[in-house]
């Protein structure tokens, strides 16, 4: 497989209400991204990962609470999840670097934060499955827009700046490593949140099914 390709693993279907709501709201921040940032990638990624490490910490903090609640062991589902939010909040620390977002972008991360916490904490009471299968239909967008973003440094449109020491000590990166490196690392961790998303979102509903 050429690393121009994207990690591959089959979009997830909707296949009731709730799966549609998550798709259908991936769909509409995506449009907003896209019309917003408009190709500026580097910028993009400054936003979205500021929003994208907020489900796992949220997730990680409910899950413990509820685990210290009824005394039962959480399966490993907080420590994953813990992870996952601090690996997306490297990917920002990395893009950081990289773009150096403008004070109004700053802003709007901010903004973009305080909102989206409070609205995904609340869907994770209410509904834990719609909450992963939000991240995981994310999680696809993200891997769709890194793979875009590769491509534009493949063909010039992006310059193939060299790597931030944040993102090669991080990753373990060649010292000599450039930005595309670091798009290629930065996907296959999405791809991955995706997988364990999904793959949560798919437990919960068994267990609500065999309830």
């Amino acid at each position: 497989m050429s690393d121009s390709t994207p990690p591959q693993a089959p979009h997830h279907v909707q296949t009731d209400l709730s799966d549609r709501f998550a798709w259908r709201t991936t769909r509409l921040l995506r449009f907003l991204a896209d019309t917003f940032f408009a190709g500026r990638y580097g910028n993009r990624a400054v936003v979205l990962e500021t929003v994208a490490a907020v489900p796992g910490m949220v997730g990680g903090a409910l899950i413990h609470l509820k685990s210290l609640r009824s005394m039962k062991n959480d399966e490993g589902w907080i420590r994953q999840l813990l992870d996952e939010a601090e690996n997306e909040r490297m990917h920002l620390m990395t893009f950081v670097h990289i773009a150096k977002p403008s004070r109004l972008e700053r802003w709007m991360i901010m903004l973009a934060q305080g909102i989206f916490y409070n609205l995904f904490f609340l869907l994770y009471l209410v509904s834990s499955r719609t909450a992963h299968r939000l991240v995981g239909y994310f999680e696809e967008e993200a891997v769709y827009s890194y793979t875009e973003y590769l491509a534009g440094i493949d063909s010039g449109q992006y310059e193939n700046v060299p790597a931030p020491q944040i993102a090669i000590d991080y990753w373990k990166l060649a010292p000599d490593a450039r930005l595309r490196d670091v798009i290629l690392v930065v996907r296959d961790d999405e791809a991955g949140h995706r997988d364990l998303n999904h793959a949560f979102a798919d437990q919960l509903s068994a267990e609500t099914k065999a309830a």
